[in-house]
């Protein structure tokens, strides 16, 4: 797997598992993960200068799920745009190159994976997939399986770790390629209104930045009239309470998974990890490492 880097330079925030090529033969060789297994995996945060080019084919496919920013990828002698909230996925045994855009880099998760099954999930299309956030879309769940795959493959390459991952995985890959089922198997008997929908684009929008206007928009109501609607519904401001949101998701990240707090607080789409601290000092009233320490339940 030769990739070429730009800039010999980390992503601040980043995460990433390579997986030892005994424990790929393993497996390989096991019926239930053959059909489909993860080689490599990661998140990074802002990838200014991330660039790969594969003139030599690798065995594997190469998915790449754009959350913020920009940037491209090379297939078959055309080039593509990927934007935020976009994936797409490179087939195996061909050349390609992608990167991130030189002036708004992209923030992505990719894992690169293979077995029987693996071409069943390649899109009908070779341009990116969109991915619109929207009142039904549950982009959070999606994030969550992410996470926990990282989590299962962190701990450890045992038999069932190995096994869980891959399962994990199927359902991942699954929630992309059928996007309109999944989506409407999450909304059955649930009824939405203004602040529902309001609350489930911030939690859609976790690892991001938002504005009040962005929000206000989203829902189709005015700044003014959409704050005091929030306010009298929550009794906090719709910016409070997308903070409220960030913590919540930051406590489960300090709680289930062995993320460093720089890492976390990029996750929440908090580059000042400062910032980030002091934060949820305020709405905790300890700090991210005093918390990870207290003892809970």
């Amino acid at each position: 797997m030769e990739t070429l880097i730009r800039k010999e330079i980390g992503f601040k925030g980043q995460r990433a598992l390579v997986l030892p090529p005994t424990v790929i033969k393993t497996m390989e060789n096991n019926p239930l993960s053959a059909i489909l297994h993860i080689t490599d995996i990661g998140f990074y945060p802002k990838a200014s200068y991330h660039y790969c080019e594969r003139k030599e084919p690798i065995n594997q496919y190469v998915f790449i799920y754009c959350t913020e920013g920009n940037g491209w990828f090379t297939l078959n002698g055309h080039t593509y745009q990927v934007f935020a909230n976009q994936y797409f996925i490179l087939p195996a045994g061909q050349p390609h190159a992608y990167g991130a855009n030189e002036h708004n880099p992209w923030t992505i998760y990719w894992i690169h994976f293979k077995g029987k099954f693996a071409s069943y999930f390649i899109p009908d299309v070779q341009e990116p997939i969109e991915i619109k956030p929207s009142i039904h879309s549950r982009i959070y769940v999606r994030n969550e399986l992410f996470e926990e795959i990282l989590h299962i493959l962190e701990m450890g390459y045992s038999h069932d770790n190995l096994l869980l991952a891959c399962s994990t995985f199927y359902h991942y890959l699954s929630t992309l390629r059928f996007l309109q089922q999944f989506r409407d198997a999450g909304t059955m008997n649930k009824q939405y209104d203004i602040i529902s929908s309001a609350i489930h684009f911030m939690k859609e929008n976790i690892e991001k930045k938002l504005s009040l206007d962005e929000i206000a928009k989203h829902v189709g109501y005015s700044t003014s009239h959409f704050l005091t609607l929030f306010n009298k519904r929550t009794g906090y401001s719709p910016l409070a309470y997308f903070n409220q949101l960030k913590i919540q998701q930051a406590c489960q990240l300090l709680d289930f998974t062995n993320m460093k707090i720089n890492q976390i607080s990029y996750k929440i789409g908090i580059e000042d990890t400062y910032y980030f601290s002091r934060l949820f000092r305020k709405i905790m009233g300890v700090s991210p490492r005093e918390y990870k320490k207290m003892r809970k339940g």
